[in-house]
């Protein structure tokens, strides 16, 4: 009897160590003090608002003008995190392109300004002294308003994950590609700035905890870091640095590592309501994107029952008026969803005014058809059943000829409760099938991701300069390859780049594209930046099927778009200047736009 009490009682003194440490351990784990990273930023913004006004003395062109707009740019790298989750509109504007933007409520046009204007200023000095300062003052009181929000607002466990990813996700498509510095090219070198700003609040948050509960993931992940930092600073040369190498060996194990800290510190569960996949450990995941962030709320999370009526429905012409046409008459599965031709046929045989754009990955853009009339798949779909030279069909009406085939009678029941007496279920369960048209299992993605080691050196060569040279991914982002905008991803760009009427090159299209929406001059010739993935199996190519070979479209943008070409385009978006791409280096950029090519209608999963 005394042996039994004396191990009742060890175990009850066993199992309250063990609730004690586990009390202790929680409390623990809630303690985090986000002021001292709080304060970094606000610090950090302030020293660029300071260093701007060192700027503003010294002038554009003066001895140490080019030192102190590096010491901006390096301060708001360590700000951005924070201040530009707090204000994404501000911090786009204070980091974006240096490019005119509309303003649709007013109708104002706001000039270029931000640290890209400046950059330009300074490097291209074609501007006055005037001019220079009225671009810091507007920049300052740009940064002055993130700093507002940095101070006003607290950090905290979510707020410091999300702004962390999305700060991730700028070193990958952002940063290494030259968007954030396209003349100067400092992204390289601020690349270091970034993990190093990540490493440093890092040691002040999370690290107590996870040194406590995994001492290895700790250690690793530092050690990530350094070697990242020391593969960059071997090579710093916008031209030549090894963004493959760099994102495939280096960042991917950091971002694989942040994904294991953020599930160690058992702090925060991830929000569904952002684009990203925070649990997906590289950004080159066939899961590393939400798509219900990118789809209307109405048509979230379909059911597998909707999916499969929507894949009937996509190759049924009795949807249409005449019977004759349906989704799959342009969206050829063989043809990568696109359909192989530069202009295809209305319904009454005469040709459409655009080519026909591919289906696979469309979902995840926040503008669709080429002059961006539609925000989202399903008015796009909606759109074409009201088109008179396409479906011309009513939404609000229901053909019962489809009904014909009995099938549908217990397909729409199972899918929606009921067979519609509208065609709004029918656009819906059609928007949900080509949603599931998505890959991101390329040989590219198998690659970059580490999943296997099968990539060409022409390959590597034309990634890298995709990424760098040939300034591709500065409007194909990385690594959806479209214009939507990372890391935000709230609208998906539109450019202009003075696409030829034939590939003679030798007059410029008429065809105005998003000016029919504003009649702004700004937007005349204006199209939606498409999807590179895929594109060695959608020619041809271009808003009106121009070009029939990549080898076209590669010697285009080297020539410097249209106004390389000697069109009059006040308001290109494209650099009129001559890339200097060799035909072996434009070889190379297609034989990595060649490994982009993953068509789900050939999938065995699919």
């Amino acid at each position: 009897m005394k042996i039994k009490t004396t191990l009742f009682i060890s175990i009850l003194t066993l199992l309250l160590a063990i609730s004690c440490k586990d009390k202790q351990e929680k409390e623990y784990i809630t303690k985090v003090d986000w002021s001292t990273a709080q304060n970094y930023y606000v610090e950090n913004i302030s020293k660029a608002i300071s260093y701007l006004d060192s700027l503003k003395q010294e002038g554009f062109k003066g001895d140490k003008t080019k030192f102190y707009f590096k010491k901006v740019r390096e301060n708001f790298k360590r700000a951005e995190p924070y201040v530009s989750y707090l204000n994404p509109e501000v911090g786009h504007r204070a980091n974006g392109p240096a490019l005119p933007i509309y303003k649709e409520d007013n109708g104002k046009i706001l000039e270029p300004v931000g640290l890209q204007k400046i950059e330009e200023s300074i490097y291209d000095l074609e501007i006055s002294e005037l001019d220079f300062k009225k671009e810091i003052y507007v920049t300052k009181g740009l940064l002055s308003v993130l700093k507002k929000g940095a101070l006003k607002r607290k950090l905290n466990t979510q707020r410091f994950f999300i702004a962390t990813h999305q700060q991730l996700f700028r070193i990958a498509s952002l940063s290494i590609s030259g968007f954030d510095t396209p003349v100067s090219h400092l992204g390289i070198s601020e690349t270091i700035t970034s993990l190093e700003s990540l490493l440093f609040v890092y040691s002040k948050t999370l690290q107590p905890i996870i040194k406590n509960t995994n001492k290895n993931l700790d250690f690793e992940f530092q050690e990530n870091i350094k070697k990242a930092i020391a593969f960059i600073e071997k090579n710093t040369d916008f031209n030549t640095f090894d963004r493959y190498t760099f994102t495939r060996d280096y960042f991917n194990a950091i971002t694989r590592n942040w994904v294991a800290i953020r599930k160690e510190s058992k702090l925060w569960q991830p929000v569904k309501s952002e684009p990203f996949n925070f649990d997906a450990p590289t950004f080159f995941e066939n899961n590393s994107f939400n798509l219900n962030y990118f789809t209307p709320p109405s048509n979230r999370n379909p059911t597998e029952k909707q999916i499969s009526l929507g894949e009937k429905l996509f190759s049924d012409p009795k949807l249409s008026k005449d019977k004759k046409m349906a989704c799959i008459s342009c969206h050829l599965p063989a043809k990568g969803y696109a359909d192989g031709v530069a202009l295809n046929k209305d319904n009454k045989g005469n040709l459409l005014l655009r080519n026909t754009p591919t289906l696979i990955n469309s979902a995840f853009q926040k503008s669709f058809f080429w002059d961006g009339r539609s925000r989202n798949l399903l008015d796009q779909i909606s759109m074409v059943f009201n088109n008179s030279k396409e479906f011309n069909t009513e939404v609000h009406t229901f053909s019962e000829d489809i009904l014909k085939d009995t099938t549908y009678v217990k397909l729409f029941t199972e899918a929606y409760n009921t067979v519609p007496k509208s065609n709004r279920e029918v656009i819906k369960a059609i928007s949900s099938y080509v949603s599931t048209l998505n890959s991101f299992n390329s040989k590219f993605d198998r690659n970059i991701r580490g999943q296997e080691n099968t990539f060409k050196t022409n390959e590597k060569k034309g990634y890298n300069l995709f990424m760098g040279k040939a300034l591709c991914a500065t409007c194909h982002f990385m690594p959806l390859t479209n214009g939507t905008v990372p890391p935000f991803f709230t609208e998906t760009e539109k450019e202009v780049i003075g696409v030829p009427e034939t590939n003679q090159n030798k007059k410029l299209d008429d065809d105005l594209g998003f000016y029919w929406r504003y009649k702004e001059e700004l937007h005349k010739g204006m199209f939606k930046t498409p999807s590179i993935r895929n594109a060695a199996i959608t020619a041809p190519y271009m808003h009106n099927g121009v070009y029939n070979t990549l080898e076209e479209v590669l010697n285009f943008y080297n020539l410097g778009g249209g106004g390389g070409l000697g069109f009059n385009l006040e308001h290109q978006t494209l650099p009129f200047d001559n890339l200097e791409l060799t035909t072996q280096e434009q070889q190379d950029i297609i034989a990595f736009i060649e490994t982009l090519t993953d068509n789900p209608a050939e999938s065995e999963n699919y």
